[in-house]
């Protein structure tokens, strides 16, 4: 079997680590045996190579093999809305408000997330605040899914093996493979999923990664100005895998109505302030913060397969805020997340 050494030689030289390669350099990674020196030689190897489709599914297989699972029965309509972060946008949290309305308009969320990275609030930073308990075991977890709608798996529980991996990733303070495979490892296997990924490259090797993993329907999507959300700001670029068939395509914000405006109106600084705004938007204030999470909770609703169309999606969203019940939906999460 190849060795960590031969690993970081084929990185030097541009060439592949193959897929049973991958498996059990990943392996050695997460089980501690590789050193943090070969760890941090190896993951900047792959990056300044550029991490392949193959390598990437092999990684995130190790990630899922050894994550602890939420065992959910029943995932029609399951989907999981997740960034992979790092778009240096410091946006509120638009995934997480997005969950509320997609729970709220009759999908099954299980978000994946942890704490801010590089953004100035990370989901489970908000959530703490908005008093959602984020430390639930499994199979509460489980339960939180089927009564309520939405489960938040926060990530460090669920990947223990990571803590062998975190030291090094913080002292380089580089994007590494990692940031890339948290997206790909639901511990509660999500069928379908909205993805937001930092570079317009990833959009066609998330997608293509997702099909080789299993997913159902996918959409990995890009805003060309930056954002890993569907923006207002430009066009996102889109792949979309479904009925195991791959497109990419374009949306644009002017295709559902919106205005197009800058994301400078979705800056935030602190939790409080990320806070503020969720809570603007669960509340039906108009202005962009509602508009973006009416477009992505759309987006949401169309990947878990509750409407046919994101335009359809955009207007259950719509329903959902206006009626209040994606409020109310934010209400059941904190007493079933504490009552627990």
């Amino acid at each position: 079997m190849i060795t960590p050494q031969e690993a970081l030689q084929r990185t030097i030289e541009h060439r592949e680590v193959f897929h049973d390669e991958m498996l059990h350099i990943v392996r050695l990674i997460m089980s501690g045996e590789c050193s943090p020196v070969m760890m941090a030689a190896l993951i900047t190897g792959l990056r300044v190579k550029k991490e392949t489709i193959g390598e990437i599914t092999a990684a995130a297989q190790v990630m899922r093999e050894v994550a602890t699972k939420v065992p959910v029965k029943d995932t029609t309509h399951l989907v999981d809305i997740v960034g992979t972060g790092g778009d240096g946008s410091h946006t509120f949290n638009i995934s997480t408000c997005s969950m509320f309305v997609a729970a709220a308009a009759g999908a099954k969320v299980s978000k994946h997330g942890g704490r801010s990275v590089s953004s100035k609030s990370g989901s489970a930073d908000v959530l703490e605040s908005l008093g959602v308990n984020i430390n639930l075991q499994p199979e509460q977890i489980a339960r939180s899914i089927e009564e309520v709608g939405i489960g938040f798996m926060f990530a460090p529980n669920h990947h223990p093996a990571m803590k062998n991996v975190a030291p090094v990733r913080k002292e380089l303070g580089i994007k590494t493979i990692f940031n890339i495979l948290g997206p790909l490892t639901n511990p509660a296997g999500a069928p379908n999923i909205l993805m937001g990924v930092f570079h317009p490259d990833l959009v066609g090797i998330q997608v293509r990664a997702l099909q080789r993993l299993g997913a159902e329907h996918a959409m990995v999507v890009y805003g060309r100005d930056g954002m890993d959300e569907i923006s207002l700001g430009a066009a996102t670029m889109v792949g979309e895998l479904k009925d195991g068939e791959i497109r990419e395509y374009e949306l644009h914000p002017e295709d559902f109505g919106f205005a197009m405006s800058s994301n400078r109106a979705l800056r935030v600084e602190t939790p409080e302030q990320s806070k503020a705004m969720l809570l603007g938007v669960l509340d039906n204030q108009a202005g962009p913060a509602l508009d973006i999470v009416l477009l992505n909770a759309g987006a949401a609703l169309y990947a878990a397969n509750v409407v046919d169309s994101v335009a359809a999606g955009v207007e259950r969203a719509r329903e959902a805020v206006a009626s209040g019940a994606a409020r109310a939906k934010l209400a059941e999460l904190v007493k079933a997340s504490t009552a627990a």
